[in-house]
């Protein structure tokens, strides 16, 4: 909660900021704080109708779908709504290279992303890809 809504939100402070004030300055602010208030609620409404009206909507579909044998878990489960085609995963890369890191485990490398810094240290070394195909 910022600093100014505490402010605001304590009766102790408010009696304090308010003996500064005239009553004409008070009332003023009361005013739009009140006009703040009925803004907020009217957009709530608003929006609450909004709702309503959605869920009115869907409720109209659902019985359509209902009279014509169509539940919502076929619409789901087909592969036309989800969006055409199912994915096809990849193969998963053989290794193409072998290499033992610093706790003296034998790993692989398929040859794709970062290269790993056992192979990448031999290589500023001196030693090719070569030396550690499979």
């Amino acid at each position: 909660m910022s600093l100014t809504l505490q402010n605001l939100n304590n009766i102790r402070t408010l009696r304090a900021l308010a003996r500064e004030l005239s009553l004409d300055v008070l009332e003023e602010v009361l005013e739009k704080v009140r006009i703040v208030a009925d803004e907020k609620r009217s957009e709530l409404s608003e929006l609450e109708q909004q709702r309503a009206e959605q869920q009115e909507k869907i409720n109209a579909l659902l019985e359509l779908m209902k009279a014509d044998g169509i539940s919502p878990s076929d619409l789901l489960g087909s592969e036309q709504a989800i969006g055409g085609q199912p994915v096809k995963k990849r193969k998963a890369r053989e290794a193409k290279y072998r290499f033992t890191d610093a706790n003296g485990e034998e790993k692989t490398w398929t040859g794709q992303g970062r290269t790993p810094k056992p192979i990448a240290t031999a290589l500023e070394n001196g030693k090719s890809l070569d030396d550690f195909l499979i």
